[in-house]
């Protein structure tokens, strides 16, 4: 079977005209000895005849008779082996490199049965597809950090990770520098197939060159300004053993501030990082914008729990021999705050009363729970009035009505006093649901006090009630959030106050704590999935037993606990 003619490349001749490479039968000539690149002939024996001029300079000892396999590379020599005895079934396209560079060959018989080998040098054409497929790659590795460095606001967990892919993918070992916290500086440190670790330890930095400069953001100091064998002993990992040969110090450039610096090391024996300074910085710079995030969201994170610790109702505790329950569900399930509040402020001795406050601000969450917080500081301040009940009210709403809020509030005020085994009782309502007394026998009496909004007009006008709670009976100081819980089984009923009186029947001789999770429990069961407003409750007790703490001045004796419904 004859073998298949493959067309060779477009040959140009020295005149600039193309050359039919046929022209290759009639011997070296004018024709293809000066083709602008190699060209060599070898007969079916695998021995050279002929090489242009081109070729000369790949293999300047070759000559003619010269076999292919001790003149030329093997994967040449072994494609012409092929192409001359049939087995390429005449089509034969072979690569490979020559010296430093890398050529294509194609093969082209002549009528005498020689092969004319034609190098097409391609070493261009794959040093720029290898450059497109570094750049893709490091693109989708940049992709991928800041993927998995966004995915957490966790501050420790950012720096652990930066540390970790630095190793992975840029170095045998990182360390983070983060900034400083007062004289120490929080240091991450990891190493390919070790644990990654974290101190906090005094370091001086500028033992380091470029250390200083990037911690203060400026541009990166270069690779070779830096002499591995003067690194300071707290710039490496405790296992890397391995001798530095090369180090980056990056900067990690964050939202205005910077967010520390990363440093990389390579051991003597991996290649340096002069070809990959630039791509070390873009992860830095990816880094860093992770961390700053991250340690944004920590700071604001801290700021919030401290004013959250503020806003949110306190703890509730047994008071010279009086019990007081509270529980606190916000509107909003995913909110801590809103615009339900109580505090109870604890007279300083048995004999003195005790100051209870439960109020409910017009609105929900954040904005609501601002002016709770301005009226407990307002009531707060006010304590030494509180013998006088309308006054500290009008005062509370000459405060409010000076302020920039156009927010009113319904307030319930109680003074708690404990006379032997009973607890007496100052309620004054301003435009607040009265509270609900509920006798030994089950009986709930609805307290005689009215009053007007605080914060809406400029006259208070409010009616103080007197009520003797004996022992095992309770008063309970709720906001709308309980009667207005709209569910049922249509979803569309209100709970109302003759549920809640209904309820509150059967808590007779109940502790306060019992009372008010008992109520919080029932109202959670009626709304269901549903919305609901803010719901606060407080209810104070006497216990059944005499307090025996009461007489030698202990004012705590047993500790119920605030609950906040989830």
């Amino acid at each position: 079977m004859g073998r298949v003619p493959v067309a060779p490349p477009r040959v140009v001749g020295s005149s600039g005209s193309p050359v039919d490479p046929r022209c290759v039968a009639a011997g070296p000539g004018a024709a293809w000895a000066h083709a602008p690149y190699p060209v060599l002939v070898a007969d079916r024996d695998g021995r050279l005849v002929e090489l242009n001029d081109a070729a000369r300079q790949l293999w300047s000892d070759a000559v003619r008779g010269d076999k292919l396999r001790d003149t030329v590379p093997s994967w040449l020599a072994e494609a012409h082996g092929r192409f001359t005895d049939g087995t390429s079934g005449g089509a034969v396209r072979t690569a490979g490199a020559v010296a430093d560079r890398f050529f294509e060959a194609h093969p082209t018989p002549t009528d005498e049965g020689d092969v004319v080998w034609w190098l097409v040098d391609d070493t261009d054409r794959r040093l720029a597809e290898a450059a497109l497929a570094g750049t893709r790659r490091r693109t989708a590795l940049l992709a991928d950090v800041s993927s998995q460095l966004l995915s957490t606001l966790n501050l420790t967990r950012c720096l652990e990770a930066t540390a970790r892919m630095a190793t992975d993918h840029l170095a045998e070992a990182a360390v983070l520098v983060a900034p400083p916290q007062g004289r120490r500086y929080p240091l991450t440190y990891a190493f390919r197939g070790g644990p990654v670790t974290r101190v906090t330890a005094p370091v001086e930095v500028r033992d380091l060159p470029g250390l200083a400069e990037a911690l203060q953001g400026f541009p990166p100091v270069p690779a070779r300004w830096i002499d591995p064998a003067r690194l300071p002993g707290w710039s490496r990992p405790a296992g890397f053993r391995e001798p530095v040969g090369s180090v980056i110090v990056a900067p990690l450039p964050g939202h205005g501030v910077s967010a520390g610096a990363l440093v990389l090391l390579r051991s003597s024996s991996e290649q340096a990082f002069s070809d990959d300074e630039l791509f070390a910085r873009l992860f830095a710079a990816r880094a860093g914008a992770a961390l700053s995030a991250a340690r944004l969201y920590t700071e604001q994170s801290s700021i919030t729990a401290t004013l959250m610790r503020e806003l949110l109702p306190p703890r509730l505790e047994s008071v010279h021999g009086v019990e007081y329950a509270g529980a606190y569900r916000p509107a909003r399930d995913n909110e801590h705050i809103g615009g339900d509040f109580y505090d109870v402020h604890p007279g300083a001795g048995p004999a003195e009363e005790s100051l209870v406050t439960l109020g409910d601000v017009a609105g929900k969450g954040l904005d609501a729970a601002v002016l709770t917080g301005k009226i407990r500081n307002t009531l707060h301040a006010l304590l030494p009035l509180a013998t006088d009940h309308v006054r500290m009210l009008t005062l509370l709403n000459k405060a409010l009505l000076s302020s920039p809020h156009t927010r009113f509030a319904t307030l319930v005020l109680a003074s708690v006093r404990r006379r032997g085994g009973e607890v007496a009782l100052r309620l004054t309502s301003a435009g607040h649901l009265p509270p609900l007394i509920v006798r030994a026998d089950g009986t709930v009496e609805e307290a005689a006090t009215r009053g007007s909004l605080i914060g809406a007009l400029p006259r208070v006008t409010a009616t103080t009630a007197r009520v003797t709670l004996h022992p095992g009976e309770t008063c309970l100081l709720y906001t709308d959030g309980v009667t207005e819980a709209r569910g049922g089984p249509l979803g569309d009923e209100l709970f109302g106050e003759h549920r809640l009186k209904r309820v509150l029947a059967e808590c007779a001789g109940l502790p306060a704590e019992a009372v008010v999770e008992r109520i919080q429990m029932l109202t959670a069961q009626w709304l269901g999935p549903g919305s609901h407003d803010d719901i606060a409750t407080v209810a104070i007790g006497a216990p059944r037993v005499a307090d025996r703490t009461v007489a030698d001045g202990q004012g705590r004796a047993r500790s119920t606990t605030h609950r906040r419904t989830p």
